[in-house]
């Protein structure tokens, strides 16, 4: 056998010794980094792991990451969710579906302000599913549109996963974000055209109820929704317009936060606090990953790995979408053992050059890697949205997993969607660059 498939073997062994005595994942990365550089190389592991520690970590592009966290952290303890979602309810009433229409199009926006898949997924379930229950919505179609929707917290931008991305892949992050806007758009229009579908089929599953709104309740709701799309467009459009750069546009969004949970009577101490410790732990936590990742990286790329793969790979004649199908089933196996930033971190060395040998576009990448990651937060056992679920309502995490089966497999269309049609990526950054 030839000595770079025993190197990867071995690898492969040691990762999943760590993964499964339950070692964090950023410790795992380096030990595994460490002993293949060490063993298997001359160089100096621990003047290479210096300089991709700093070289990771002092990159100007990561100081968006805190700052957008500390947006999302602000947001959650605000009003502002809450005030979303009353000012949505009469404008999407009329709709077959009702309150499901509202969870779809609130996760959505909230997602845009956040980043977000866990918080979006929280914020918008304690809001909406008392109102529904109240309302006697069926469960399992509750649990499957707000499983799904959340996770738009990870598509729609700014999102910490292609931050992530796009600093390990090296792709602009705000290609990125502009690339994510027509994807994140045409998922939650599927989820809304399946509510559409089931509600006309079955009324029962969203009962209609006695309330009737006015034109003045209609006024009422667009102050309700107008910070939110005050936020999006502060912070997306100084980018779009390219009056910012992701990092400073993140800036303007933290401001725009505090400002409005000032005005919303939200912004108390131990509020402030707790979104400050919050954005401080959930920074450290991916800036951990990013760095362990980025030494293992390099230690794959000495040895050759990624090499061995791509040559591999176009010796078996696979088509690029056969190679597509294969790493789709690979990110579903992975979704269902690791967080999404785990997800990244750990295949980028291995799944980029592959990707690019065949052909596709690494920003189209980017966008078709985070909407798998979307899918692998309702797949258990490791699905943050169903534990999310089953911690507001104290139901069987086994249910919830399976009321997502439809939205699972409607998020397996969106990929073959875009795999046919790449332009639905590639329009607005083309447009733009």
């Amino acid at each position: 056998m030839d000595p770079i498939y025993v190197i990867s073997l071995t690898l492969i062994v040691i990762l999943a010794f760590f993964l499964v005595s339950t070692v964090w994942i950023a410790v795992t990365l380096f030990i595994v980094g460490l002993l293949g550089i060490t063993i298997f190389t001359d160089f100096d592991a621990m003047k290479i792991m210096a300089n991709i520690l700093w070289g990771s970590t002092a990159q100007s592009s990561l100081f968006a990451l805190p700052l957008f966290v500390l947006m999302g952290e602000v947001i959650f303890r605000s009003k502002m969710s809450a005030n979303l979602f009353a000012g949505l309810n009469p404008l999407l009433h009329k709709l077959p579906g009702r309150l499901l229409h509202v969870t779809v199009v609130a996760s959505a926006m909230f997602a845009a302000v956040s980043g977000s898949s866990a918080a979006t997924c929280a914020t918008v379930g304690k809001i909406v599913l008392p109102e529904m229950d109240a309302r006697n919505y069926d469960r399992k179609m509750v649990f499957a549109i707000l499983g799904g929707s959340g996770t738009l917290g990870f598509l729609i931008p700014p999102s910490m996963v292609m931050i992530v991305y796009g600093i390990t892949a090296n792709v602009s992050i705000g290609q990125l974000f502009i690339a994510g806007l027509i994807p994140g758009a045409m998922i939650a229009a599927i989820f809304m055209l399946y509510i559409i579908i089931r509600a006309l089929i079955n009324p029962n599953l969203a009962p209609a109820d006695d309330a009737t709104y006015t034109g003045k309740d209609y006024l009422r709701s667009i102050p309700l929704v107008l910070p939110v799309f005050l936020l999006i467009g502060a912070v997306l459009g100084s980018i779009y317009l390219g009056w910012a750069t992701p990092t400073e546009a993140a800036a303007v969004g933290v401001f725009g936060a505090f400002i409005f949970a000032y005005f919303n009577k939200a912004l108390k101490w131990d509020n402030f606090k707790e979104a400050l410790m919050g954005s401080i732990k959930t920074a450290c936590m991916i800036m951990f990953i990013v760095a362990s990742a980025s030494f293992i990286s390099v230690v794959v790329g000495y040895l050759g790995i990624p090499r061995m793969l791509t040559q591999t790979i176009a010796e078996m004649g696979l088509s690029p979408y056969m190679l597509l199908v294969i790493l789709s089933i690979m990110y579903l196996i992975l979704g269902c053992l690791l967080d999404g930033f785990s997800m990244v971190v750990m295949s980028i060395p291995i799944a980029l050059p592959l990707i690019t040998f065949a052909g596709f576009d690494p920003l189209w990448f980017g966008i078709y890697l985070v909407i798998m990651i979307q899918i692998s937060q309702i797949t258990p056992p490791i699905g943050f949205n169903l534990f999310v679920i089953n911690g507001i309502t104290d139901e069987n995490i086994f249910k919830i997993a399976q009321a997502v089966i439809p939205v699972f497999i409607l998020m397996l269309v969106a990929v073959a969607i875009i795999a046919i049609y790449p332009e639905i990526v590639l329009f607005l950054p083309g447009l733009m660059w």
